[in-house]
């Protein structure tokens, strides 16, 4: 009996001291799985609201950074940038064919640059239009760059990656350089978001610009610039920049590739008149005919690429030539135009997506 006894009390002694150590176990999990969640509900909820606001980020990545920080909101949106970079840094090899045309003007001067998206959807968000406009007013500063044969100043992203860009927005402010604003956008974005390319453009006379699919001021999808230049200084300037804006929206409906029929390439001339040698040959009339036809589908061929030579796409009874031409009767001064320009947001990237290997959204 005493043996019994003495060997029932250490079985007792183990059973509490192994109840004991199981309700702490449960314990200290519970208290593990309830510092977890943190704060209430719609504390938590509160904290992601404001998180999201600051940083534009993804919900998902929102709530991840706040669990991850103990719902340290400071700490959250810290870890958020980081996470953001790095993940902008493996997105930046992905093709962007999307974004916006952003222009800036000043006195004689204008500069437009492409901004460019993986998504529409991102091209419509506020802090992309807002970095793209800030960049075109960058752009507008720049005064060296590659002079293009057309006149018109190349500024790539070569030439302003490392300047400094003052924001003013209250999802991204402060000073930076433009290639650290690019990336913390294309963090807040979750896309590959890259300055393409940019151009300013001069004039002494009447600069008229015009940007068609225009979400804002200053934005659009594609643009046209165009000078007009009086010989001898003008006091009808109503008039300049009323016929300025209408050929600057013409150059974008119409899409010349030429100013005069002069500056048409040789080459350009050349593939166009072997083209239509080719199917005038294939009707099977004498050579003296074919002659005539490809003569004739030239002319019309001018016509639709030399500016001097498009119908005018406000009046079509008139041509451009004939336009100018009333307009230096009205303003008593002969008026020229000094350059155009036109740009559309991704144009030639799939052509350089089959011929190259690295994404086209790199290439200036």
């Amino acid at each position: 009996m005493v043996l019994c006894r003495s060997a029932k009390r250490p079985l007792q002694m183990m059973m509490k001291g192994s109840c004991s150590s199981a309700v702490e176990s449960s314990f200290e999990t519970f208290l593990r799985r309830f510092s977890s969640q943190g704060p209430a509900s719609g504390e938590q909820m509160s904290l992601i609201k404001q998180l999201r606001e600051r940083t534009s980020a993804p919900i998902k990545d929102v709530k991840a950074s706040l669990v991850e920080c103990n719902w340290d909101i400071e700490a959250a949106q810290k870890d958020l940038r980081k996470r953001g970079i790095v993940l902008a840094s493996k997105k930046s090899g992905r093709t962007a064919t999307e974004g916006l045309l952003a222009l800036a003007q000043s006195e004689g001067k204008a500069a437009i640059i492409e901004l460019n998206c993986e998504t529409d959807f991102v091209s419509r968000n506020e802090i992309f239009q807002y970095l793209a406009v800030s960049l075109a007013k960058q752009a507008l500063l720049v005064k060296n760059g590659s002079q293009q044969p057309s006149g018109v100043l190349s500024v790539g992203p070569e030439s302003l990656e490392e300047l400094k860009l003052n924001l003013e927005h209250p999802k991204i402010s402060g000073e930076t350089t433009v290639h650290n604003a690019i990336t913390e956008v294309a963090a807040m974005m979750g896309e590959n978001v890259k300055l393409r390319r940019g151009f300013v453009m001069s004039s002494p006379g009447v600069l008229s610009t015009y940007l068609h699919t225009s979400p804002q001021p200053g934005l659009g999808r594609i643009a046209g610039l165009l000078s007009l230049e009086p010989e001898v200084g003008s006091s009808h300037l109503d008039a300049l920049q009323r016929v300025g804006s209408e050929l600057a929206m013409h150059v974008v409906a119409a899409k010349p590739l030429f100013l005069t029929k002069e500056l048409v390439s040789s080459e350009a001339l050349e593939s166009e008149r072997e083209i239509l040698k080719s199917q005038a040959e294939s009707t099977g009339k004498s050579q003296m005919a074919i002659e005539k036809m490809v003569e004739g589908r030239l002319r019309k061929y001018y016509e639709e690429v030399v500016l001097m030579e498009q119908k005018f796409i406000v009046n079509d009874s008139l041509n451009v030539k004939t336009l100018l031409s009333n307009l230096s009767k009205e303003v008593g001064s002969p008026v020229k135009i000094g350059n155009f320009f036109r740009m559309e947001v991704g144009e030639g990237i799939q052509r350089l997506d089959a011929s190259a290997d690295e994404p086209v959204a790199q290439a200036a």
